[in-house]
Parts: structure tokens; sequence; C-alpha cells
């Protein structure tokens, strides 16, 4: 069982990125069917993924991004994964992208992995807001930015290029913090 901590709740721990990661990280970033929702283009090696994880920095003030692996609060299991990206210290606000692994979906990790996250980015991290760039089509994140209290804010046109052709996305925002 998990110790709770500041970065849990009763269904899920985040928790830094560690070696024995590498696996399921390589699993989720080499998932060709993932990859139209970030910007990844290429396979990543276990040797780039293993340089990675061993030069990572969880200063986000440093690196501008922090990365958390997203646990199962009772059994420890690796479910899923959250980034913070483009961190903006000036402004206080930063993008989030969540992943949760394919046989774990529909379960609940993804909106308690959310809620846990902006509590974590207000409290700790003096955020402001808090923004995730969502396709128009992609229903079921839409559902869990809105369960945390995300709005769309925008939907910006051909933002995601998928093959020969290109998709709307949303913009969705939530103030977490003054």
């Amino acid at each position: 069982m998990c110790m709770k901590t500041v970065l849990s709740n009763e269904k899920v721990s985040l928790r830094a990125l560690e070696p024995v990661d590498i696996d399921v990280v390589l699993q989720w970033e080499n998932n060709t069917s993932l990859w139209q929702f970030g910007s990844t283009v290429a396979p990543m090696s276990r040797k780039i993924l293993w340089d990675y994880i061993e030069n990572y920095n969880p200063d986000i003030y440093a690196s501008n991004q922090l990365r958390l692996m997203i646990d199962d609060a009772n059994s420890g299991t690796t479910v899923g994964m959250v980034d913070f990206y483009d961190f903006d210290h000036h402004n206080r606000r930063c993008g989030i992208g969540i992943l949760i692994g394919q046989e774990f979906q529909n379960s609940g990790y993804g909106t308690n992995a959310v809620e846990v996250v902006c509590d974590y980015a207000g409290k700790f991290l003096g955020l402001h807001q808090l923004w995730a760039v969502v396709p128009v089509d992609n229903v079921f994140s839409i559902k869990l930015f809105q369960k945390n209290k995300f709005h769309v804010c925008g939907r910006m046109r051909s933002w995601l290029r998928r093959n020969n052709h290109y998709a709307d996305a949303f913009i969705m925002q939530m103030l977490v913090g003054n």
C-alpha cells in the first residue's frame, strides 16, 4: 500500500519518474496510436529513454516541465503519467497532458489524477492556471477535464496533424489559484 502524501488521494498517488518505469514509458511513448495527441513523430529507443530518465531534472523552475507517474494508491501499480509542460513562471501557468494506460481507462484514475495535479499546482507550485490542448473529437478527455472544472475557452482550427489532414483542438483552462 502506498503511503499517502500531498500528491495522492484515495484512488491515485503521483510520484517521480524512476528507472523502473522504463518499460511502461517506452511502451506508451512508442504506441503510434497515441502520437496524434502529442508531438511524437518517431520511435524512442530504450537508450534514449534511459538517458532521459538518468538526466531528468524534476525542478519545474529549471526545466519548465515535470513528469509524474500515476500509481494506484492501494496496489502501487503504475496506471499512467501526467506531464506539466510549457511552464511559465512569470504568468504562473502551465500546460498539462495526461495518459492513462488502456487497460486502466474508465476506472476513475484520470479524473483523480487531474484532481490531485490541480491541487498540487495551486498549493505548491503557486500556479494561477492550467491549460490543456484536447482534440475536439476526444470526448473522453474533454469529459475528464470538465469533471475537474476545466472549461473550453477556445477552438484552434487545423491544430493537430493527423496523417494527411488536420484536426481542430480545444484549449481548455482552469484557474487554480491566485
